[in-house]
Parts: C-alpha cells; sequence; structure tokens
C-alpha cells in the first residue's frame, strides 16, 4: 500500500516543492507515496472564484470560506475515505514523532493549507478536520507547514 497524500491550497504551484527531491522525490516518481495539489479556487462559484470572506461571529480580519472549502474537502475525501483530514493552523495540537508515525503507517492525508485569519470554524467541525502545528508561530500560510508534515511522513514511508 501505498502513502496518498492530497493537500488543498491556494498555491499548489508549491507542491511537490522540496519533496520532489532527493529520497523523497525518487519514493515519489516510484509511487512509493503519491501526491495530489488541488487549488481550492475551483470549487467557488462566483465570477471572481471568491475564497474568504468575513467570520460569521464576527472579529478582524477574513477567514476561508466554509461553503468553498467543504466542496473542495468533500471532493477530494470524499464518504468512506479513510484518510484523516488534517488542517495546518497555528493553534493546532503540536506535531509529534509519534503522530507522524501514526501517519506514515495509514493510508495517507488530506491536508488543508489555511490562509488569512484561517479557517471557518464551521467547515472544522462539520469536517472533522484535526488541527496541526508544526510550532508556536505564524506562518503566511499553511502550505511550508504542509511540506514539513510530508518530508516527516514519508521519511517513514
Amino acid at each position: 500500500m501505498s502513502f496518498s497524500a492530497c493537500v488543498l491550497t491556494l498555491y499548489p504551484e508549491m507542491f511537490p516543492g522540496a519533496l520532489g527531491l532527493s529520497l523523497a522525490g525518487r519514493a515519489l516518481e516510484a509511487g512509493t507515496w503519491s501526491l495530489e495539489a488541488i487549488q481550492i479556487r475551483g470549487f467557488a462559484t462566483d465570477r471572481h472564484r471568491t475564497v474568504d470572506d468575513t467570520p460569521a461571529g464576527g472579529g478582524a480580519g477574513m477567514v476561508m470560506r466554509a461553503d468553498v472549502l467543504a466542496k473542495a474537502i468533500d471532493h477530494a475525501s470524499p464518504e468512506g475515505d479513510a484518510r484523516p483530514r488534517l488542517l495546518m493552523s497555528p493553534r493546532g495540537k503540536p506535531l509529534t514523532q509519534a503522530r507522524v508515525r501514526e501517519l506514515a503507517a495509514g493510508p495517507g492525508a488530506v491536508i488543508l493549507c489555511g490562509r488569512f485569519e484561517g479557517v471557518d470554524q464551521r467547515v472544522i467541525d462539520a469536517r472533522g478536520l484535526e488541527e496541526v502545528s508544526i510550532g508556536d508561530f505564524i506562518l503566511s500560510g499553511g502550505e511550508p507547514a504542509a511540506l514539513v508534515l510530508l518530508d516527516a511522513v514519508v521519511r517513514l514511508v
């Protein structure tokens, strides 16, 4: 069985990035693991392909739209998909080597890369997203964090 990663992002061109090189890259070419990067904007329905909106409960900044993310997640991870659904977030549970081992032993992961002030909480709850953090700092988006997580997992695969 190979590890199948699906990354939901506004910047699919960031993948595979460094994961396309060295051992991870050779394993990707050999089919030991697979990677699909999906453009979230493709699930927006308005003319401008809008993916951000004001938070439903109010507050500063913008969050990623619940309706667009729900469609993207449902496309990438239909009912019955055994892969965990991860959200890269600075407020998530810290990534540990034990969690990396669990992920590497599984069928793969669907990874949502947040942007703006984060993801609408309704999506996190309704789609059972597990928030994962790579450290107590804030990045411009979840993509670099997803690359770190995948590097750690693929190293074990």
